[in-house]
């Protein structure tokens, strides 16, 4: 910049201020009203919190008005047709917005444009925090529409309006600058000019509808597919051998897992205290329930499975009606292989009368008949001890496999059925 040119900045700025009285509006006559243009651009949305009914914003602000006492003629200035001014040294309307709850961090810009015709544009980004009555009931499909009302916050209408900048339709579709890799997405904002009247004066008001839906493939990722794995897993654990106590075991990690899986979920989900999501209870509150209830099942089945087919002395046959129904009907509707191994072999028992000699009038042959006896009758209640155990072993095979089919149709079931409701959901 020469020397010029400084100069003029300097005698510009020493003529505008001089006499300027900053706490005064800016009109020649009082009668005249002061018109302020606003526009808004959404930057980002930096947080929702749905327990506290609160909405984060970083926003571009702009505001314009005419400043009667800020005028010149360029030609005597060296053709300097605008000129940057301390904000601190001129008037600037009193524009608030009503929803702020708190203070945020914005940037401080000491500086405002003056044109020659007196249009004072003063730009700052401003981090927004204000109440909004956010609405959950469709989490995680939600809509919010959130508010940020601008208007002057002593002056009435007669000395202080609101108007909007750019046209309407503009300000709905303008995305330009908006953060669009986040979990909401900014669908549009919608200006809206409005007038009301309060202890009988009246005054104006520029409100701004930012309307915002999340995004529901963050929940998906983070919430529903680690709970699938878990139930793929259990679903996998079935083909361990039900008479071993490593499906028990498995079966209890996986519960355990999956609690403490839901307790961290529960810090991620949405909260309020005024009401619960709908579909948020149907797609993660319930859905969990249904997961952790079909684990539960998954649990107790095996635990009945594994009491069924564990061998025991004192075990009866299986009844005639079971072995019907499981061993023959089931199994031919499951196609499953039935094989019978509980044929009981006595070829002991031709070779121990063509062996043993008989002479009643011995007492050392008695003895050895007796002993023979003894262990014959232990070896027949062995074998028959181990026959019941094959019956119920494949008794607990058949069932098995059946509880576990009838299982396995319940899981396909849900998830289709919860894959409908998401699509029709997100379509909605």
């Amino acid at each position: 910049m020469n020397n010029s040119s400084t100069s003029a900045f300097l005698r510009l700025s020493d003529y505008l201020m001089k006499g300027y009285n900053k706490d005064v509006r800016p009109v020649k006559d009082w009668r005249n009203t002061t018109t302020v243009s606003i526009d808004v651009m959404v930057y980002a949305i930096l947080g929702v919190d749905e327990k506290n009914q609160v909405l984060t914003t970083y926003i571009w602000y702009r505001q314009f008005w005419d400043d009667e006492f800020l005028t010149w003629e360029p030609m005597e200035y060296e053709d300097v047709s605008q000129i940057s001014i301390p904000t601190e040294k001129i008037w600037v309307p009193d524009i608030l917005i009503n929803e702020f709850v708190d203070v945020g961090k914005s940037p401080d810009i000491p500086y405002v444009y003056v044109n020659h015709n007196g249009t004072v544009q003063n730009y700052k980004p401003i981090q927004v925090v204000t109440a909004c009555s956010l609405n959950i009931y469709n989490f995680p499909f939600d809509l919010q529409n959130c508010s940020l009302t601008f208007t002057s916050w002593l002056h009435t209408i007669q000395d202080i309006n609101v108007s909007l900048w750019r046209s309407p339709e503009e300000v709905k579709q303008d995305k330009s600058v908006f953060m669009k890799e986040g979990e909401w997405e900014l669908l549009y904002v919608l200006p809206q000019y409005r007038m009301f009247e309060k202890n009988e004066n009246s005054y104006a008001e520029m409100e701004f509808h930012i309307v915002i839906k999340r995004r529901p493939l963050f929940y998906a990722v983070n919430l529903l597919l680690p709970s699938m794995f878990l139930m793929v897993m259990d679903i996998i654990g079935f083909y361990l051998p039900p008479d071993s106590g490593e499906r028990v075991s498995f079966k209890i990690t996986l519960l355990l897992g999956y609690s403490v899986f839901l307790i961290i979920v529960s810090d991620t989900l949405p909260a309020t205290a005024i009401g619960t999501p709908l579909i948020g209870n149907l797609l993660v509150g319930v859905y969990f329930v249904v997961c952790m209830a079909l684990l539960v099942i998954s649990l107790t089945e095996t635990i009945l499975i594994v009491r069924l087919v564990h061998k025991q002395d004192l075990q009866p046959h299986v009844p005639e009606w079971v072995k019907k129904l499981v061993l023959e009907k089931i199994t031919v509707l499951l196609c499953i292989r039935n094989n019978k191994n509980t044929e009981n072999t006595k070829d002991y028992e031709r070779s121990v009368g063509t062996i043993l000699p008989t002479k009643e009038s011995s007492i050392v042959v008695d003895s050895i008949l007796h002993e023979i006896a003894s262990i014959r009758q232990y070896l027949e209640k062995r074998d028959e001890y181990r026959d019941i155990a094959k019956e119920w072993l494949q008794v607990g095979y058949v069932l098995d496999v059946l509880l576990f089919r009838v299982y396995l149709v319940a899981v396909l079931a849900y998830t289709v059925t919860l894959a409908t409701m998401w699509s029709y959901w997100q379509r909605a």
